[in-house]
């Protein structure tokens, strides 16, 4: 094989590896990390609403916001924990 040929070749395998690389990198799964916080705002929810509330299903993120917004003055939650609540019952 003549030396272009060969180069041209390994060239354009490289390329179709990175495309391949980089489609793989953007169609991963989200992170453990955000897989975490929604299984925190289950247990939290789990905790501090479940005993009256069952987890809300036609609200839309806007009207979640507010209802745990109010809530969360009733149930003592911190802000920390409204957030983890409001990930796990209107994820985005």
């Amino acid at each position: 094989m003549r030396p272009a040929l060969v180069v041209s070749v390994l060239m354009m395998l490289i390329t179709l590896c990175a495309a391949s690389a980089i489609q793989d990198a953007q169609t991963k799964t989200p992170p453990a990390q955000k897989q975490a916080s929604t299984s925190d705002g289950e247990k939290l929810f789990e905790t501090n609403c479940l005993r009256c509330h069952k987890p809300p299903e036609n609200l839309s993120p806007r009207e979640s916001k507010t209802v745990l917004r109010h809530m969360r003055v009733r149930a003592n939650l911190s802000e920390k924990d409204e957030q983890a609540i409001l990930q796990y019952i209107s994820p985005r």
